[in-house]
């Protein structure tokens, strides 16, 4: 299973940006996704997450600020980023879990797979 993330950038401090991440190749189902972030020197932490059965799961710092969407049909989570402030600065990496085929229709074994950072830049 392919993740491919896009959407940062540069953006001063109060705007906007959104990150969009697909996921593509063979796959039965997606279970949740997710963003995580990483700035230079601190450890990789989650920012939002979408779970199948309906929830949803935001790091204290973004709550209000930050929403995650899912557009199933297109596989594709978006985070909408907004009122964005410096400490946003970091890597975003997307994150997918799911179920790959089984037998005739059923779920095979898990999956958990890892986009490519994508880089969100907020000025002062």
């Amino acid at each position: 299973v392919q993740l491919q993330a896009s959407g940062g950038g540069l953006v001063q401090a109060g705007g906007s940006l959104r990150l969009s991440c697909v996921a593509s190749g063979a796959f039965h189902s997606i279970t949740s996704m997710a963003w995580y972030r990483q700035a230079p020197g601190r450890q990789r932490e989650l920012v939002a997450r979408w779970e199948r059965n309906g929830n949803t799961e935001y790091a204290a710092s973004v709550k209000e600020r930050f929403t995650i969407a899912r557009d199933s049909a297109a596989n594709t989570a978006i985070l909408y980023m907004n009122t964005l402030k410096p400490e946003d600065t970091a890597a975003y990496y997307c994150n997918v879990d799911g179920a790959l085929h089984g037998i005739g229709w059923s779920p095979g074994r898990s999956f958990s797979s890892w986009g490519q950072g994508t880089q969100v830049t907020v000025s002062s």
